[in-house]
């Protein structure tokens, strides 16, 4: 059936509860469409690694009234600093250093607790169709609709899908085509987990190691102070056989992390006990469009940076603003909403994508005297004249000019 556009507003299914497709559902709530959300998990993901908001993402939450909730439970982040094997500092970048737009943002929270505050303005809102432990299996769409079949069997019509489900996107798949189409592998391999925080760390201040042999160690401030995030970056050839083998990727973390010294071997200890480990590909996601009929891709799923370029979580949140502000304003002509989002997106997904400088290569030197270059680059950076330069490199989506669809809601 396709939906009467006289008397109600479109049928909306989100594939993926995470940052993106809860922000999405937020804001199509205030437009008066009540969406369907399918999340795979049978809960929320707590914690997470921290990721920051900066730029026009900051914006987006403020207009979006989830600063409240955000201030309270951001990290209290003071800077970044790398360190020998015995544990001394080598280079320390305050945050003050950039302005608060460096490696360490103004604001800085851990992914779970900005998936929640989304949450809880949903929940005091009104919500939406939640189902957890649910996904995507089958799409056919025509040109009045999507005909959904779910992973439980049931099968439903929607007249707009979103597939906000990821790296990995299912929906991406079904709709658009195999994820080798679109995913170039970018070198190498990253993992975080929870672990206890060592007595000797500096609180407040994300330290990371450079191990010889390609791979970086870091350990992250968390929300609870007892605990912090530990980061581990590993350049390889691709291992298609590592993933879903969560022994064969812990095998080649204790393998890199054998002589690491600093903290690796706390680090090694607390991953055998982590109940959050994390390990994934390093990829980033091109495509030619975003939106395939009556299906669009948000976030990671149609345009993730890796978090080698450090903005996806600010393009997931710019992006769930501008798909809903198009769909509220175009809602009887889906056909007309999902281009116009993608057409008012692509300038600023084109710069947040860009890497840095010499990608992954830079950040994991093999030999010690690649590491000891690394170190005497980075002190460069945080010289006064680099300044004009590296504000430069770190603010380039900050011209990005973002549209107001206050018109279409009824937020605050």
């Amino acid at each position: 059936m396709s939906t009467n556009r006289a008397t109600s507003q479109p049928r909306v299914l989100i594939s993926g509860g995470g940052i993106g497709g809860n922000a999405v559902a937020l804001q199509l709530l205030r437009a008066g469409i009540r969406a369907t959300v399918a999340e795979r998990t049978a809960a929320p993901r707590p914690g997470g690694q921290a990721v920051d908001l900066r730029g026009p993402s900051v914006e987006v939450a403020e207009r979006m009234g989830l600063m409240p909730g955000i201030r309270k439970r951001q990290l209290d982040e003071r800077g970044m600093k790398f360190v020998d094997a015995a544990g001394r500092d080598v280079v320390r970048m305050p945050a003050e250093m950039f302005d608060g737009k460096g490696h360490i943002a103004d604001i800085e929270i851990t992914r779970g607790d900005l998936n929640q505050v989304l949450l809880d303005v949903l929940a005091a809102e009104g919500g939406v169709d939640y189902r957890y432990g649910e996904w995507i299996t089958a799409l056919e769409q025509d040109d009045t609709g999507v005909d959904v079949t779910f992973a439980s069997g049931s099968t439903e019509r929607f007249d707009i899908v979103i597939g906000a489900d990821g790296l990995h996107s299912a929906t991406r798949r079904l709709a658009f085509g195999p994820e080798e189409q679109f995913a170039t592998y970018l070198g190498g391999y990253m993992s975080f987990f929870t672990v206890p925080t060592p007595e000797d760390l500096e609180p407040h201040w994300f330290t990371m190691h450079s191990v010889v042999g390609a791979t970086n160690i870091g350990l992250r401030p968390d929300a609870d102070p007892t605990t912090a995030k530990a980061l581990v970056t590993i350049r390889t050839e691709a291992d298609p056989a590592l993933r879903r083998d969560v022994a064969a990727q812990q095998a080649l973390i204790r393998q890199r992390l054998a002589d690491a010294g600093w903290e690796a071997g706390r680090i090694l200890d607390a991953m055998n006990e982590s109940a959050d480990f994390y390990f994934d590909e390093l990829a980033r996601i091109d495509m030619p469009t975003w939106v395939h009929g009556r299906v669009a891709l948000l976030g990671d799923a149609g345009y993730c940076g890796s978090p080698l370029g450090g903005q996806g979580t600010s393009m997931a949140l710019i992006g769930a603003y501008v798909l809903a502000g198009e769909i509220a304003a175009h809602a009887a002509d889906p056909e007309r909403a999902l281009p116009r989002y993608e057409e008012v997106l692509r300038p600023f997904v084109a710069k947040a994508q860009e890497l840095p400088p010499g990608g992954l290569k830079a950040m994991t030197p093999k030999s010690a005297f690649g590491i000891r270059a690394g170190q005497t680059l980075s002190k460069l950076m945080t010289a006064k004249v680099m300044k004009p330069l590296m504000m430069k490199m770190m603010t380039k989506t900050e011209s990005y000019d973002l549209p107001d669809y206050s018109a279409q809601t009824t937020a605050n």
